[in-house]
């Protein structure tokens, strides 16, 4: 039996029967993670977070705090027993939450203080992001940033009065003048001792975060112009001036792949001619991919780059982060036809479906910084570990891989290729990054990486994040989907329908309605948002590659629950249902930071769904939601780049493009699907199958009605707003039409 945390109230027999249930549930091969344990390696103490699914909460289940996950049972406690509530949000690969736990939630004597003194709350963000965005904008009011951990101090009412990020234990600990310990300290004496000032602090956050999260509740003009290509022009000028002509992204560190609009200078690019818009998305696409962001070894992205150049990341690596990028890639691979940046795709795909693909067909949501209590020691290499493995390599008759590479040489330009030195270039260590990137060089290691690749996977692994999140997946089959097509690889597409159909089929609750998540076949919360909308967004473009109509018909369904659910009548989205728990405030979405706001991807779902079924509604609803934001996209639009694409969208004639071909002869239409791999076309839908299908298929996409395959061969028709151009069976009469 663990025992009750210190200092807390003894746990009810049937609670602590629960959770001594929970954690046998787990079976022998269960490590607690803390340092409080017993002589026979059982956790000392235990808390109500035993009891839930997430990572991120169960990492927590044996810190000495007596932590509550969030509910009414807790701020129950809250009032009964005088106290305010401490909260804290973070993420189970979040360097910093591991850090803070560390010093302080496994620190006794600060576990002690807080459970005397607070009801402690632990949130994970990646279940609740609602939760997150409201706490996040009532520190962010209080300090002008923010972050995770995020350590926030509230009524029990809800309402915050103090707020930050991470704090150390104790004064003097990373040169701070005061330690959490004493924040708590001060902030329970205040609490207690001056209650009309608590109250004024925060009802005046209150106010502002109400503010800052739903604004204005309808347009100032809801007849007014559209935002137009006029506020694109002026985003790419700001990145221009902004812009780091050496490294790629902006001249700051640390850097975010985000924060360079890939996507949007693409299409800025298309649109106008603009060779710069163009420059700055490859210098960008080839910086990143080459330095130390990139994983040279294994595929794949971290989280970003501490520096300037993209040599030192922070090395989480997170499934949004890779799937927006192969997205980037794919497309920028499509518009320049660089071998390069088809690589990189190809190597992400490959380490998604390779590292974070569920069994079930699902995909896991991220992977830890750190491993072995030191963040990037799985990542990193010395000169000698390099030297010793390859020289060994070198050895061996009969090698596949080296692709002509005189062995002897293999070790030295290795090192040279990747940057190996024998001080290293981090800590000691050596992060693997090409300063002079050569397809053909990077073809002849191949051997070398596969030997490397096997031996790390030897060593002790980060923590993975095996939770589904509905979002999250909803953006990498979007990602599959596309690089499936774009890269003619049937084993992309095969895997973003495998996920898609866990998703519609798993992630329902008893109502049958859409889930945030699910963890070990358990759905979570009701979904929200941004869980619809990239879904959908994701089945979108799994219907343009698959033309399997059950897909584009499950996308319309979703996108009408996203109306139904969390429609404003004035105009967009809010993050949450009227369905589901109410908060001090409920936010409508109006920022693109490391994912696409829900809304922006709301926004487009709605005009490509428009274009396929022709119906006026969901031009209107995209037409309301860009009015709603027209404020915060004139006043800043690099806050609100994604939705800039539907800007985009909006502003150009789209193509209504259909192929079709006699029944069984599906493989003969491979011509002209290979024009649309090879014309980078933003603004469109497309639709095909066999003639058989074709009928059918009209009663959700109006625009296929009367599609024929002339003369018994597969033929393309290109449209604009129902208007046709003659109907072609060459593929370079088509490509022409495209032009």
């Amino acid at each position: 039996m663990t025992a009750t945390p210190p200092a807390s109230e003894p746990f009810p027999a049937d609670l602590r029967q629960q959770i001594e249930q929970a954690i046998a549930r787990r079976g022998a091969a269960y490590v607690p993670r803390t340092r409080h344990l017993d002589a026979d390696g059982r956790p000392r103490f235990s808390n109500r977070l035993a009891l839930e699914s997430s990572p991120y909460l169960l990492q927590h289940a044996h810190n000495p705090v007596n932590w509550f996950p969030w509910g009414e049972e807790a701020f129950t406690t809250a009032r009964r027993l005088g106290r305010p509530v401490f909260l804290s949000i973070g993420y189970s690969t979040c360097h910093w939450c591991h850090v803070m736990e560390a010093e302080s939630f496994e620190d006794e004597e600060i576990a002690r203080f807080l459970n005397a003194h607070y009801v402690a709350i632990k949130v994970d963000r990646e279940e609740r992001p609602d939760i997150d965005a409201v706490y996040m904008s009532a520190v962010q009011q209080l300090t002008g940033a923010g972050g995770w951990p995020m350590s926030v101090w509230l009524t029990a009412a809800r309402e915050p009065f103090f707020g930050g990020t991470y704090f150390p234990p104790r004064g003097g600990v990373r040169g701070a003048q005061r330690g959490f310990l004493s924040l708590l300290g001060a902030l329970s004496d205040t609490f207690q001792r001056d209650p009309d000032r608590v109250g004024q602090a925060s009802a005046a956050l209150v106010q502002a975060i109400r503010q800052d999260m739903q604004g204005a509740r309808t347009p100032q003009d809801a007849h007014g112009a559209l935002p137009g290509v006029a506020l694109i022009d002026a985003t790419i000028d700001h990145f221009k001036r902004s812009f780091d002509h050496q490294h790629g992204g902006l001249q700051r560190a640390p850097k975010f792949p985000s924060h360079v609009p890939v996507r949007l200078l693409l299409r800025h690019h298309h649109r106008t001619g603009d060779a710069a818009a163009l420059h700055m998305a490859t210098l960008t696409l080839e910086k990143m991919a080459a330095g130390g962001l990139y994983d040279q070894l294994g595929g794949g992205f971290h989280r970003y780059s501490t520096d300037a150049e993209w040599l030192v990341p922070h090395f989480e690596k997170m499934l949004y982060d890779n799937a927006l990028l192969v997205l980037a890639y794919a497309e920028t691979f499509q518009l320049t036809g660089r071998a390069d940046f088809a690589r990189v795709a190809r190597e992400t795909c490959d380490y998604v479906l390779r590292e974070m693909t569920d069994p079930a067909g699902g995909f896991y949501s991220a992977t830890d910084a750190d491993s072995e209590g030191e963040e990037g020691r799985f990542f990193v290499w010395s000169e000698a570990e390099i030297r010793r493995e390859l020289d060994e390599l070198e050895g061996l008759d009969g090698l596949d891989g080296l692709d002509g590479l005189a062995s002897l040489d293999t070790t030295r330009q290795f090192l040279v290729h990747y940057d190996v030195r024998p001080a290293g270039n981090w800590q000691g260590s050596s992060i693997l990054n090409v300063p002079k990137p050569d397809e053909a060089a990077w073809a002849a290691l191949a051997g070398a990486r596969a030997r490397l690749y096997e031996v790390r996977a030897r060593r002790v692994p980060p923590l993975r994040d095996d939770k589904i999140l509905t979002a999250w997946n909803g953006l990498m089959i979007s990602a599959l989907a596309v690089a499936g097509r774009l890269l003619e690889q049937a084993r992309y597409v095969a895997a973003a329908a495998r996920a898609a159909d866990f998703v519609l089929a798993q992630l329902r609750g008893p109502d049958g309605g859409l889930r945030r998540s699910c963890m070990d076949g358990q759905a979570g919360h009701p979904a929200f948002l941004d869980d619809h909308a990239f879904l959908a967004a994701g089945l979108i473009d799994l219907y343009e590659t698959t033309f399997d109509a059950r897909y584009l018909r499950e996308a319309l369904a979703l996108a009408e629950a996203t109306e139904l659910l969390f429609a404003d009548p004035a105009g967009g989205w809010f993050m949450s249902s009227d369905e589901q728990e109410t908060l001090i405030a409920r936010e409508k979405p109006a920022y693109d930071g490391a994912e696409p706001s829900g809304t922006s991807v709301a926004l487009m779902n709605a005009l490509r769904l428009g274009l396929f079924t022709g119906d006026e509604h969901w031009r209107q609803v995209a037409e309301r939601g860009l009015r709603a934001h027209a404020e915060v996209l004139g006043e800043r639009p690099v806050a609100m780049t994604e939705a800039l694409l539907a800007v985009d969208f909006l502003a150009d004639t789209p193509r209504e493009i259909v192929i079709v071909w006699p029944d069984g002869a599906a493989a003969a239409a491979a011509p002209l699907l290979a024009v649309l791999r090879e014309n980078y076309l933003p603004a469109r839908a497309l639709a095909g199958g066999p003639e058989s299908a074709i009928e059918v298929l009209a009663e959700t996409i109006p625009f296929v009605r009367g599609k024929v395959a002339l003369g018994g061969s597969p033929t393309a028709y290109v449209c604009r707003h129902g208007r046709c151009e003659l109907p072609v069976t060459d593929a370079a009469a088509l490509a022409a039409q495209l032009r």
